[in-house]
């Protein structure tokens, strides 16, 4: 399943394990108990009739969205550069951290499209992820906002001077420890963004959590 890492800790023999072909869904737990005398393995497996969706553009491989985006020439800025554009150059920044996130606080001017929200429907399928991020005590799972586009166009037009901003940033550049920089919710974002048309997109480096620490003008509602 895109978007979740096997987890593993020193009571599990395996990681979690999620299967999704096109007419089922099966999700497999494996815990291990250990005594003095021995050790005992025990699985839990869930299944459930379920149709795959197919992959998302946002889905697409990081390696695959960092080229889109470098020869779309989508620009990281830093905080106090964007807060510039922000205020000399009429830049919108466009804050992609759930909607709870930005009303606790966000940049001054910014406005909130979430690129990723809580679970909400009942299918099987997601009954299964439910299941699958609750049996290891996560129970706010997440999944693609599909209506992620439809707010943005609701909000701005094609040609908005827009900086992207989540709570990391995350880096198209390369390091020694990532050759192809960090992906992060903002990058996914900005490739949304210009794959379906807008032409002034912007990074914000260091996301938010770079703005805050910088004490930038910050705003929050209730």
């Amino acid at each position: 399943m895109a978007g979740i890492a096997p987890i593993r800790s020193p009571n599990f023999h395996a990681p979690l394990s999620i299967e999704s072909p096109s007419t089922s869904a099966k999700l497999f737990f494996y815990s291990r108990t250990t005594t003095k005398r021995s050790t005992k393995y025990s699985s839990l497996s869930i299944r459930s009739i379920a149709t795959k969706r197919p992959k998302s553009p946002a889905e697409e491989e990081w390696k695959i969205k960092r080229q889109v985006l470098l020869d779309k020439k989508v620009r990281s800025v830093d905080v106090k550069e964007a807060l510039r554009l922000q205020n000399e150059n009429n830049f919108v920044i466009l804050d992609v951290r759930p909607e709870a996130e930005f009303k606790e606080a966000h940049p001054a001017g910014a406005i909130n499209v979430q690129i990723y929200r809580l679970i909400k429907e009942w299918t099987a399928w997601d009954i299964a992820r439910r299941a699958a991020f609750a049996f290891f005590g996560i129970f706010s799972g997440t999944e693609e906002n599909p209506e992620f586009l439809q707010g943005v166009e609701s909000k701005l037009a094609k040609d908005a001077k827009i900086i992207v901003a989540c709570s990391a940033g995350g880096t198209v550049r390369p390091s020694q420890n990532l050759p192809e920089g960090q992906q992060s919710r903002s990058f996914i974002a900005a490739y949304l963004l210009v794959l379906n048309g807008y032409t002034n997109v912007f990074h914000l480096e260091g996301g938010t959590y770079a703005w805050f620490k910088e004490g930038l003008p910050t705003e929050s509602e209730d």
